[in-house]
């Protein structure tokens, strides 16, 4: 009882004082602090887009040959009587200048005994202008015997018939005019055979006079000139050799200009043309129509020699295409020729441009403006930007060269969009960045490419 007492006297007011003091408590404290979650903003480099002058260009590595090569080669054989003292590698010789001359010894035998040949053709022609001369004059005294002749046969015929003279006398008669035409046939035979003898010593003659300018076309052929100043690049020749026809004495590389075939990687060299061909123009696919019109484009072609840190340069032209296309590579010949190889050079600074000199040539189309941009900007055939919002927005775009880290783009922005180097991850349409300039790249930007 006791305890049943003390429970609802002491404990139950105490509990509900509790109670009442929890429920006043929570009743009367104020409401916790409530957070608004906000929209946050991605972190992202940009560029602003800027239009500039840009160069288009491409290139290709190959080594450098003389445009032109002389092979001395003997057209005769014969001893070697004469080689020029400076025909030794590296050296440069004018032009006209004698390199080897052969011995002339048998040619001017040979011109000796066609010039005697038709000395005695000749001598033989005017033997027989004599002869015709004498053969004509015999006919006439032969003829006017044979008319005697017969004359004496119609008085014996005539005496015979009148019973005068015997048979033996008119037979005698007819025997001597016989024997008269026989003379004279033979004098007429003789003169007959005149014209084709003629004709015969007419060609001898000619015939020797063709052996004489063959013997002289030889003995000229025995000495072989430089028919343009040139450096010698091989010798096979010494003094008193023997020298076979046929056989190359000597060759030299022409120092008036040098040409270079480049490979070039036919796609760039395509997009490259097609800047440089007028819109109204197209850029033909027969190979000797488009060696003429790349001949005629406004191209820029340099050659470019590495010396270490420095690099030496050369202006050259695009001279033709090679004949074929590396299948493996999927690369060009493309042949420029530099003029004046070898006079712009000057000792200690700047080297001729010789044969087999690796090098570089660069060919550059007129100036391009547009808009310059990274070339990562570009995925997808679009770029991202930052709208005046901040808001993250996709254009596409078409640029109009790709070169090296960047490309240009002539339609479909506008001069200073904020251009995304690098696509935020993920990528949505309209999410809130926070730019942030990347001066550095803007710097790389202007140079890279710059049209000077």
């Amino acid at each position: 009882m006791n305890k049943i007492l003390k429970f609802m006297l002491i404990t139950l007011p105490i509990a509900g004082l509790g109670a009442g003091f929890l429920a006043y408590t929570v009743s009367n404290r104020p409401p916790p602090d409530r957070h608004v979650l906000a929209e946050r903003a991605t972190h992202v480099s940009v560029i602003t887009a800027e239009t500039r002058l840009v160069n288009p260009v491409v290139s290709g590595f190959g080594r450098a040959e003389p445009a032109r090569v002389y092979a001395a080669v003997a057209q005769v054989a014969g001893t070697a009587e004469y080689v020029n003292p400076a025909l030794h590698r590296g050296e440069i010789l004018p032009e006209g200048s004698v390199l080897v001359r052969l011995s002339p010894a048998d040619f001017n035998l040979a011109i000796a005994q066609s010039k005697s040949a038709i000395r005695t053709a000749q001598a033989r022609l005017e033997e027989l202008t004599v002869a015709e001369a004498n053969h004509a004059a015999s006919l006439a005294i032969e003829q006017q015997t044979l008319t005697l002749r017969e004359q004496d046969l119609t008085r014996a015929e005539n005496l015979f018939q009148a019973g005068s003279a015997p048979q033996t006398s008119r037979d005698a008669a007819l025997a001597a005019v016989l024997a008269q035409r026989q003379r004279v046939q033979s004098v007429k035979s003789a003169i007959a055979l005149l014209p084709p003898q003629r004709a015969v010593q007419k060609e001898q003659i000619d015939a020797s006079r063709i052996s004489l300018e063959q013997a002289e076309l030889n003995l000229a052929r025995t000495e072989l000139t430089l028919p343009y100043t040139a450096r010698v690049s091989m010798v096979a020749v010494e003094a008193g050799e023997f020298v076979r026809a046929g056989s190359t004495v000597a060759e030299l590389d022409g120092i008036d200009a040098a040409e270079v075939e480049a490979q070039i990687n036919l796609a760039s060299l395509r997009d490259l043309l097609r800047l440089a061909v007028p819109r109204e123009g197209m850029l033909p696919m027969d190979p000797s129509a488009m060696t003429d019109t790349i001949r005629n484009l406004d191209l820029t072609v340099t050659v470019n020699l590495k010396l270490g840190g420095e690099t030496v340069s050369w202006n050259a032209t695009v001279d033709r295409l090679s004949d074929t296309i590396n299948i493996r590579t999927g690369t060009v010949g493309v042949i420029a020729r530099v003029e004046d190889a070898y006079r712009t050079a000057a000792p200690g600074s700047r080297p001729p441009l010789t044969q087999g000199m690796f090098v570089e040539v660069v060919l550059s189309a007129p100036p391009l403006k547009g808009l310059v941009l990274p070339r990562t900007a570009l995925r997808d055939g679009a770029v991202l930007l930052a709208d005046e919002e901040n808001r993250l927005r996709r254009v596409p775009v078409t640029p109009r060269l790709v070169q090296d880290d960047i490309i240009v783009a002539t339609d479909g922005l506008a001069p200073g969009a904020r251009i995304l180097v690098v696509p935020p991850s993920p990528v949505i349409e309209g999410m809130l960045l926070e730019p942030h300039l990347d001066a550095a790249l803007m710097a790389d930007l202007a140079s890279v490419g710059a049209a000077e």
